[in-house]
């Protein structure tokens, strides 16, 4: 079985722990857009990608599924999950299972203003969230909204371009500074769809922010809800945290799971004030903050190396080691040889 990851970027444990969870009964793939990925390191064999917006990007994806004869295709980044969610059944006819939800859950998830709306419908809490610098100062105006409010990317990812406005003047000068980053970063290519309403007016909720993993098997069935309780960040990530059990925190991820109706992973981001827990951000992918899932005891990869070879699961899916604290880590990678292949017109691989 051979399985493709794609916009792998800098998820190198990722490979790693589907290295493992294939155990020499094939190989991983890796792509990037770009060959300065610290992925390809790690993988068995690794592919310089069109631009994900390029028309060439599924073609090219689905010529390379058939010449290297793969299985699974599983990516790490928001922007692309949309992309194969609309193609899934062009991999199919080729053999090849795109490890993706339908496409108007990675709609509900990439969007913000529609995860707030997704909340709002179905009885989850969610910051109050306005989508229009107008309605924001109304409901300010109106006391339906105060002073600090987050300023934030409608498509955001990566915590790119969120900001604190204390008062009027910020608020008017952050969110025209939200804007140009916007459309200097990749985020511009979903922001494109609506440029008057990309940026979002969210009320500030005081208390703990958790983390959670929302496992569902390759056909949506909930299979467990992993609560991590995030005591530092890092970039946008979960740099530091411990996994603990909080029935009424998982209560509410494998109630939004089981109403999303995702496949795989949902990386969830809620907060905790008081006895109230609000839904903040969704994810239809491996988040950052899986690895601390993973250190627990839970092993997905292998769960899905098993889904997709008709193998019935063992533990794979519970942790059995909860209370774990753990601190993500820093090590230098050489990808010399990784980045001359490309500039000599060679396919970059991995690591023999």
């Amino acid at each position: 079985m051979n399985i493709l990851l794609t916009s792998a970027g800098r998820r190198g444990y990722l490979v790693e722990y589907f290295k493992k969870a294939l155990d020499g009964r094939g190989e991983v793939h890796v792509g990037n857009s770009t060959p300065l990925s610290p992925v390809f390191y790690y993988a068995d064999k690794s592919v310089v990608t069109p631009l994900i917006y390029s028309e060439e990007y599924i073609p090219f994806l689905l010529r390379y599924c058939e010449e290297n004869r793969i299985d699974a295709v599983i990516s790490l980044f928001d922007v692309d999950l949309y992309m194969l969610a609309q193609h899934r059944d062009a991999f199919a006819e080729r053999g090849v299972t795109v490890i993706v939800s339908a496409p108007e859950v990675i709609l509900t998830c990439n969007d913000k203003w529609k995860t707030y709306c997704f909340c709002r419908e179905h009885g989850f809490l969610a910051p109050k969230t306005y989508c229009s610098l107008s309605e924001a100062k109304n409901a300010l105006a109106a006391g339906e909204l105060s002073y600090p409010v987050i300023i934030k990317p409608r498509w955001g990812m990566g915590s790119i371009a969120i900001y604190q406005a204390e008062n009027e003047e910020e608020l008017d000068v952050l969110t025209r500074k939200v804007q140009r980053e916007i459309f200097a970063s990749y985020l511009k290519y979903e922001s494109v769809f609506d440029k008057e309403e990309c940026v979002l007016f969210q009320e500030k909720i005081a208390g703990q922010e958790y983390g959670l993993d929302v496992v569902h098997d390759l056909s949506g069935g909930h299979c467990l809800t992993v609560v991590r309780e995030k005591i530092a960040m890092r970039s946008g990530e979960t740099d530091c945290a411990r996994v603990l059990s909080d029935p009424r925190i998982e209560e509410v991820g494998t109630a939004v799971g089981r109403t999303l109706g995702h496949i795989g992973n949902l990386d969830m981001d809620v907060f905790v004030s008081g006895d109230q827990v609000y839904v903040l951000e969704m994810n239809a992918r491996f988040g950052g903050g899986y690895p601390f899932s993973h250190l627990a005891g839970v092993n997905l990869p292998r769960a899905i190396v098993k889904w997709l070879s008709g193998e019935p699961l063992a533990d794979e899916l519970s942790v059995k080691h909860p209370g774990i604290l753990a601190q993500k880590d820093i090590r230098m990678i050489d990808i010399t040889e990784c980045v001359s292949a490309f500039e000599n017109g060679q396919e970059p691989c991995g690591r023999e």
